[in-house]
């Protein structure tokens, strides 16, 4: 079972560089056994193209390194206080993509100005507020997953699944960490879209909420009917 969670893991981190949402080493992806209360994520620095399915640390929901011979990433504390806070989901993403992260720069939500944020995001992206010098300069990665879950304080985290982190950049989740990384490939795509929007017309305003309540829901909820039904 912990091998097949390596491997989920594994393969969500790699495919973050094939979609063009990583640089570098930067970001990372997580998946959680939510029975035995272990999740897996990438070990910290460690190239994309050197990463292997055994790489992948495991860790517990007290931060404790329960498997691995490298180093957890350093937002391993970040992804653990979302898993605690968000019972909902079984994987988290990273990334420091250049459209999302251009509007977490900014401080900055992302708004909904059309259907296929629609699809994906129930409203606008929101962003944090700035972290304080305090929260920085203590247990800085911890304190960012808190200021996500202040941000996220009534609001389904399924409903949208997706953050901006003030002057910092984007993190998304979902039911499976393959959701979460097909989550933060909508997000830069709809921050792109929003940012040419924008420049097009500069006084544009969201989505009605007619066209936004469709669409949401006919993909997302009891009623929805997108695609086909599970066998």
């Amino acid at each position: 079972m912990l091998l097949d969670l390596k491997r989920e893991a594994y393969e969500a981190n790699i495919a973050l560089p094939k979609q063009g949402l990583i640089n570098l080493t930067f970001g990372n992806a997580s998946a959680i056994d939510r029975a035995q209360g272990i999740f897996a994520i990438k070990p910290s620095g460690v190239d994309y193209d050197a990463l292997r399915p055994e790489d992948m640390v495991l860790v517990d929901l007290e931060g404790k390194k329960v498997e691995g011979a490298l180093n957890p990433s350093s937002d391993t504390p970040t992804h653990r206080r979302l898993f605690l806070a968000f019972a909902s989901i079984g994987g988290v993403v990273h990334t420091h993509s250049s459209c999302a992260t251009a509007w977490a720069q900014a401080g900055r939500a992302i708004p909904c100005f059309g259907t296929t944020h629609s699809d994906y995001f129930y409203g606008e992206v929101p962003v944090t507020r700035k972290m304080t010098a305090q929260e920085i300069s203590t247990a800085y990665e911890w304190e960012t997953g808190n200021v996500i879950v202040e941000r996220f304080a009534g609001i389904d985290p399924l409903d949208c699944p997706a953050v901006l982190v003030n002057r910092h950049g984007p993190f998304t989740w979902g039911q499976t960490v393959a959701k979460a990384v097909e989550n933060a490939i909508a997000l830069e795509c709809c921050a792109h879209m929003a940012q040419m929007s924008l420049a097009l017309t500069s006084g544009l305003t969201s989505i009605e909420p007619e066209l936004l309540n469709k669409h949401f829901k006919r993909k997302h909820g009891p009623g929805a009917y997108y695609g086909q039904k599970k066998a």
